[in-house]
């Protein structure tokens, strides 16, 4: 579950809000349509793909092929998020990952979208397959005991990374997720004044990614998370 959820909140923290949305081939009248390469600490690389839909309720079936054609799978139904705002109908986000392959080609991937009633859309987005490092040099580092509570976190900026968000867990609140970052533009993070506390307990980790809302390549192409790093403030 921490896993999902640490995907959903890293993809969603600032889902396109496109100026010009008509020349954009991610949307369609069917929804949003996007699809990553992630480099994760715990498995190999691979592809995380979703739509973002105010027309949830009538999606059928969500075919992803790759710039040749290839079959890479089909979006399914069971990972979703729901975003409720104020004023607005809501949206709900279905994500899937599908392993990449090895003979993998740059270029467009396609999602195709039938809806219910058999109406059919066709939503792109290119993909290249390079992999953005994961986060290191983490401080506080892992296993570190300090005296005082902290006021910045960093790390070492990535080669290629044009963007972070942090993630921090309560180790004692049974790992509860407690915050998670807006999008920034450097190897730190200064903290929210009272976060953290004495005698405190924690994990965090930072997501980086190459571009964010850009109109060839999504919301971002490249993506990675680093290691959970634990520390504890005496």
């Amino acid at each position: 579950m921490y896993k999902i959820t640490s995907i959903l909140m890293a993809v969603l923290v600032s889902l396109p809000a496109f100026a010009d949305k008509s020349n954009d081939q991610h949307y369609t009248d069917a929804g949003f349509f996007d699809i990553h390469v992630c480099n994760w600490p715990d498995r190999p690389p691979f592809y995380l793909a979703l739509l973002s839909t105010e027309r949830f309720d009538e999606v059928d079936s969500v075919r992803i092929v790759d710039g040749r054609g290839e079959h890479v799978g089909d979006i399914g139904f069971d990972v979703v998020r729901k975003i409720r705002r104020k004023n607005r109908p809501e949206k709900r986000v279905f994500i899937s990952h599908f392993p990449v392959p090895d003979d993998v080609q740059d270029g467009w991937f396609r999602a195709e979208i039938v809806l219910d009633n058999g109406e059919r859309y066709t939503a792109k987005d290119y993909v290249t397959h390079q992999l953005l490092g994961r986060a290191q040099g983490h401080e506080p580092a892992g296993g570190a005991e300090i005296d005082t509570v902290p006021s910045r976190l960093q790390w070492h900026a990535i080669e290629g990374a044009g963007y972070y968000q942090v993630f921090i867990r309560d180790k004692w609140q049974a790992d509860k997720l407690i915050h998670s970052s807006k999008l920034i533009q450097t190897s730190h993070y200064d903290l929210p004044e009272g976060l953290l506390e004495e005698g405190g307990y924690y994990a965090w980790k930072v997501h980086a990614r190459d571009v964010n809302e850009d109109i060839k390549l999504g919301d971002f192409n490249l993506g990675s998370q680093s290691e959970w790093v634990e520390f504890m403030i005496e």
